[in-house]
């Protein structure tokens, strides 16, 4: 149980770092911080919070997993990485882009991976 509960909450860092390397330099731009950088300027500081991420990624993974003595099997692992992602995703984009707004259909999305949690976790 504990193993299972460390390993979300490493997700959840992990995913707080991936969202922020991946889309936190489109907030620098907004803010004429890095207009003026260039392409490989912005890969270089988008991979130095991604090592953060794989810092928590990589162990959480190897904790949760059931063949190292976790509760998750590869594919519960998967599925918990993505709603966690999109989860964080939404919160930090809601922070940062104050401008993007959830519709219907992003709530239809959000209860299609919440069925996908059921599925994977259902006993066969």
């Amino acid at each position: 149980m504990l193993q299972g509960i460390y390993t979300i909450l490493l997700l959840l860092g992990s995913n707080v770092f991936m969202t922020l390397a991946w889309y936190g330099h489109l907030k620098l731009q907004q803010m004429n911080i890095s207009t003026s950088w260039p392409l490989i300027g912005v890969i270089v500081f988008s991979w130095g919070i991604a090592f953060f991420e794989y810092t928590l990624m990589v162990p959480a993974n190897k904790i949760g997993f059931i063949g190292n003595g976790g509760p998750y099997t590869l594919i519960q692992l998967k599925v918990i990485q993505e709603v966690i992602s999109l989860v964080v995703f939404t919160l930090i984009a809601g922070v940062l882009f104050q401008g993007q707004q959830l519709h219907w259909n992003h709530a239809v999305a959000f209860l299609c991976l919440i069925c996908a949690v059921y599925f994977a976790f259902m006993e066969t």
